[in-house]
């Protein structure tokens, strides 16, 4: 803008630019423009209207209905500005309506656009205007700051000093008057005023220095509000502050280095540990990526909050850039995190990650066109696929359970154009490498198993036929037998050979998965492929994994019935031989018959003698040599073991009528579980316990064994006697547990074995549960014993620490009450029995000095739990939805918790109250409630009481008689502090307006049939008898109940009288 002298005084600025005078004292409403009241935001003091201020009042009206015309106001705004801080160019015509605001300067202008923002401070967070007013206060900030920066011109523009410009002062001035604000007492003022210094801090490319100071001090007190909504604008600010000061220290060595790091430490506890999601997900997308600060950012893949973990998926990786900086075990814990979140949209942000980011960082992108237009997407690029596999070494994640497969499922499913491109030709089978084999593989598993088997068809004609993958595989098998023996003969074993060792192996393995999954009605490839397996399989050196899925693959191959189990039986037995066949003909000196190594391998379906029976006894052996021999020896042993493993597991016949399997038992599984090898004994309880699963006499005979192995073995080994236990009951039936009480035992011990052995304890809580859900333990007293140990434990501060025990239990404890309402039943048995189990687990606490609150949950919150896990209305109902709200459903089950607790409260007292008249079973309860109860235990049984839910769908008999025993408890005081009152009272109003009202009901049902009978047939003397005798029983059972106590006074009130006054008074 051109610049001329004025009358008015001038100051020059370095760009030679005429500017009003900004020194002069302001006007005295200037001077109010910031006042803080203890409530709220005090408005400057009126002052006579102006011209200005109403075009300015209506900018700010226009700017608070839409932001569609902001941009337009802020151009009419900026007019303003410029009309009160700079001169105009010329004056040559006559002063019009349009120069009004030449006769007002800065110090007009920047107190009323003040004043105005100010009015904004009180405005709720809901209300829409206040959000608007301030966007529309940051635009016109950073259209003012640019529109000044260009009329300085470049004179300034590489000046180490920040000009002063209209702008700045406004913003200073601004700044002054809301910067009191952030301390004031209403949260929406100070929610207001740290949105609009926020706000203002990211729209604006420098501040002054000084103001920064006062910025950064007003906005690090906020980040300890106790508004979440004002710290969360709060580190919004500093997070874009922090982000400036670590470019400053890079271009600067005089920067305060301590401060900058006591910033980013401040912003680095508040994401860590802000209990507010909305606030560690804004510092998590405004902090600046650095290499202290990335892995605090990245940590938040594991937040609470599902949104703030969706954010480091959607938002942080993608602005991160290349993958390929994060390092490799970064780069699978994020992708196994994101892929197998419980929450689906982390899980879709993370493949989509992926699938569209990962790959372009590999493959590159198209360059962007000059016209502006989007950049095309750019061509599949399987090297890049490749690159990318390599890069999440997919030879350890692409295991079983590792997180590539879910990955690769992904990609293929989200990337159609890679999916139609890729081919597999025989040169890609020829030169296959662990990365392109598992793409074959994954392909293959994704076109087989998803869309309800539409790909298959596609993958049908992409992959080879049989035969020619029974080749590759041929092929691929000698290269890794060749390794492997070059490996075992070398005495140390060099790295490059061992990773060469590692990749064939995941090849051979990855072919086996799409052989496993191929149909073999082609009998050609079909013969070929099980002739290469049964070769296979004889190779002692073959790795475990490649066994196990060599065994699979043959037993898919063999015919479904029994005739291709016994078929795959012989074979596999076969290989055992032959594989058993290569120990050294030296036998061991001085073998017994008992052990494993005088056991012939005739295992095979004809007894075919083996080489062993032919041997020769040679020269004695150096100490070294004998042990060499011994060592391989056990090898051997523990790999036929092992192939005997795989193919039980894949047996489903039964174990008598199948020879081979007889064989295999006597002559190889019984000796190995005989051995003095414990490696080879244990391998062998393994396949004993497969055994025992396919005969029921051989489990029961091998009970005592079992349960030997688990009080005498170690940890490991007691965690797999307990599997074999639980298999053996699931499969055979709860009357082995019936028949062996010494078997409950072993079950107990076990999960009361978490200080000693956590680990079995684990194991022990997830069999227990799987026996109770899936009604495996049918016997009342067996599971009433094994559910309490559960909620003991599940309670126990012992087992605090033992994750895999809190995890199983607080998914199986509500699971199992809500699923039926025998479950439900069983838990109200054991319920009262626990909780005075863990009365005494609190007290032993207490008596150690421990902080019990800390420690353990408290007792009422314990009651509160099982009180919930027996609430009828939460169980399952066969057509009724989980969801659905359920009233007036049968409450039986409360009013039998609610006599249990009247039984145990009776159980000290020596009260006369007698139990209820309705019929109950005490085959379990009666011995639970005679142990003696305190007065504080008393307190919070009691409690109980007023939490149950009194339903009218109960049954009659059981409510009248709770209600007969809660009235007799009522009139003796059987508790005597006012809460426990107060909770009894509560169950005795509820019980007794249900009787009232079924006593009502029975009145009335009994006049009217006497009114029907005695019209119908009147003058008959039948009838007549037979009507006095219907309107004579209802006074007699009245006069038989009233001698039973004063409580049934209720049931002979008049209508008028109100049981609940009645209750009330006695209760008084």
């Amino acid at each position: 803008m051109p610049a001329r002298a004025s009358t008015r005084a001038t100051r020059n600025s370095s760009a030679a630019v005429s500017h009003k005078s900004s020194a002069a004292t302001l006007k005295s409403r200037a001077s109010t423009t910031s006042r803080v009241s203890s409530a709220a935001v005090d408005i400057p003091d009126e002052t006579p209207e102006s011209t200005l201020r109403t075009r300015i009042c209506a900018i700010f009206k226009d700017a608070q209905k839409t932001t569609a015309s902001h941009r337009k106001l802020v151009v009419n705004l900026r007019k303003l500005h410029e009309a009160c801080c700079y001169e105009p160019a010329a004056r040559h015509k006559a002063p019009s309506a349009s120069d009004a605001d030449a006769d007002f300067d800065e110090a007009d202008f920047n107190p009323e656009f003040t004043r105005c923002v100010l009015r904004a401070m009180p405005v709720k967070k809901s209300e829409a205007v206040g959000e608007k007013t301030v966007r529309f206060v940051g635009l016109f900030l950073r259209h003012a700051s640019d529109k000044d920066n260009e009329l300085l011109g470049e004179e300034d523009a590489d000046a180490s000093t920040m000009p002063e410009t209209p702008s700045t002062r406004l913003i200073t001035h601004l700044m002054e008057a809301v910067l009191p604000l952030l301390a004031a007492k209403d949260k929406y003022v100070r929610y207001r005023a740290t949105q609009l210094i926020s706000h203002i801090i990211n729209s604006l490319d420098a501040i002054d220095d000084d103001l920064f100071q006062k910025l950064r001090q007003g906005l690090l007190r906020r980040i300890r509000d106790k508004e979440a909504m004002v710290r969360a604008q709060a580190v919004l600010g500093l997070g874009r502050l922090a982000g400036n000061q670590v470019e400053a220290m890079a271009n600067s060595d005089d920067s305060d280095d301590e401060a900058e790091t006591g910033l980013l430490e401040k912003l680095l506890e508040v994401l860590q540990n802000d209990p507010s999601a909305d606030v560690r997900r804004s510092l998590l997308v405004n902090l600046p990526i650095l290499p202290t600060t990335l892995p605090y950012l990245l940590e938040r893949a594991r937040d609470q909050d599902a949104q703030t973990r969706r954010a480091v998926y959607a938002r942080l990786l993608p602005a991160l850039g290349d993958f390929r900086h994060l390092s490799l075990s970064m780069r699978e814990k994020l992708l196994r995190w994101g892929l197998r979140d419980r929450d689906d949209n982390v899980r879709k942000a993370a493949g989509r990650l992926f699938r569209e980011r990962w790959i372009e960082d590999c493959a590159g992108v198209n360059p962007a066109p000059e016209d502006g237009k989007p950049a095309e997407p750019a061509e599949p690029s399987f090297d890049g696929l490749l690159e990318l596999l390599e890069r999440i070494d997919v030879v350890n994640s692409g295991v079983e359970n590792g997180v590539a497969l879910e990955a690769m499922k992904g990609f293929w499913e989200g990337r159609p154009d890679y999916r139609e491109a890729v081919a597999f030709d025989d040169q890609f089978w020829e030169t296959l490498s662990a990365e392109s084999v598992f793409m074959a593989r994954s392909f293959n598993d994704f076109c087989r198993a998803e869309g309800n088997r539409k790909y298959e068809s596609l993958v049908e004609e992409k992959l080879p036929e049989v035969t020619k993958l029974a080749f590759f595989l041929d092929r691929y098998l000698n290269v890794l037998v060749e390794a492997l023996r070059r490996v075992n003969s070398q005495e140390v074993a060099e790295d490059e050979d061992e990773e060469d060792t590692v990749e064939q192996e995941f090849i051979v393995e990855q072919l086996l998965h799409i052989i496993l999954t191929l149909d073999y009605s082609d009998e050609v490839g079909r013969r070929k492929m099980f002739s290469l397996l049964r070769q296979t399989l004889s190779i002692p050196e073959l790795p475990d994994e490649v066994t196990k899925l060599t065994v699979d693959v043959l037993r898919d191959i063999c015919a479904p019935d029994a005739a291709g189990e016994k078929e795959f039986c012989s074979v596999v037995l076969e290989a055992v031989a032959d594989v058993h066949d290569t120990i050294v003909d030296e036998p061991a000196p001085d073998n017994d018959d008992d052990s494993f190594h005088s056991a012939r391998s005739d295992v095979s379906s004809d007894g075919t003698p083996t080489k062993s029976d032919k041997r020769a006894k040679g020269p004695e052996l150096s100490e070294e040599e004998a042990r060499a021999k011994a060592i391989k020896e056990i090898m051997i042993n523990m790999k036929c073991l092992h192939i005997v493993q795989c193919m039980l597991s894949n047996v489903e016949g039964t174990l008598q009528e199948n020879d081979h399997l007889v064989a295999m038992l006597n002559n190889l599984v019984v000796p190995a579980v005989r051995s003095h090898e414990a490696p080879v004994r244990e391998r062998g309880l393994v396949c004993l316990g497969l055994c025992a699963l396919l005969d029921r006499p051989l489990a029961e005979e091998n009970l005592t064994l079992f349960m030997h192995f688990f009080t005498k073995g170690h940890a490991a080994l007691q965690i797999t006697a307990l599997q074999i236990l639980t298999d053996i009951l699931n499969v055979h039936g709860s009357q082995l547990l019936t028949a062996n009480p010494t078997l409950l035992k072993v079950y107990v011990k076990a999960l009361r074995s978490g200080s000693k052995n956590p680990e079995v304890q684990g194991a022990a809580t997830v069999a227990v549960s799987k026996l109770l859900l899936g009604r495996v333990v049918t016997d009342h007293d067996t599971s009433a014993e094994l559910l309490k140990t559960l909620v003991v434990a599940y309670f126990d501060p012992a087992t605090a620490g033992n994750q895999s025990v809190r995890q199983a239990l607080n998914y199986f404890l509500p699971v199992f009450c809500y699923s039926r309402a025998e479950n439900q039943d069983l838990m109200r048995c054991v319920a009262l029995d626990a909780l005075h189990a863990l009365y005494n687990v609190r007290e032993g606490l207490e008596d150690d000095d421990a902080d019990v609150d800390e420690e353990m949950a408290s007792l009422n919150s314990i009651g509160a739990c099982l009180v919930d896990w027996t609430d009828p209305r939460k169980c399952y109902q066969p057509g009724v939805p989980m969801d659905a709200e359920k009233k007036n459903v049968n409450g039986d089950v409360h009013l039998e918790l609610a006599a249990d607790i009247l039984d145990k409260l009776n159980g000290n007292t020596g009260s006369k109250c007698p139990r209820r008249q309705a019929p109950r079973n005490y085959e379990l309860t009666i011995f639970f409630f005679f142990f003696f109860c305190t007065e504080e235990e008393k307190k919070v049984i009691a409690l109980l009481l007023g939490k149950l839910y009194v339903s009218p769908a109960s049954s009659e008999d059981k409510i009248r008689g709770l209600y007969e025993g809660v009235s007799l408890a009522v009139e003796e005081n059987l508790l005597s502090d006012a809460t426990s009152r107060n909770a009894l009272y509560k169950i005795h109003v509820s019980l007794g307006k249900i009787v009232n009202q079924l006593t009502e009901q029975e009145k009335g049902t009994r006049r009217s049939i006497s009114r029907s009978v005695s019209v119908s047939v009147a003058g008959d003397d039948r009838t007549v008898t037979e009507d006095s005798i219907l309107t004579q029983e209802p006074i007699k059972e009245e006069e038989d109940s009233g001698d039973d106590g004063p409580s049934n006074d209720t049931i002979r009130q008049t209508e008028g009288e109100s049981i609940v006054e009645e209750l009330l008074t006695d209760g008084e």
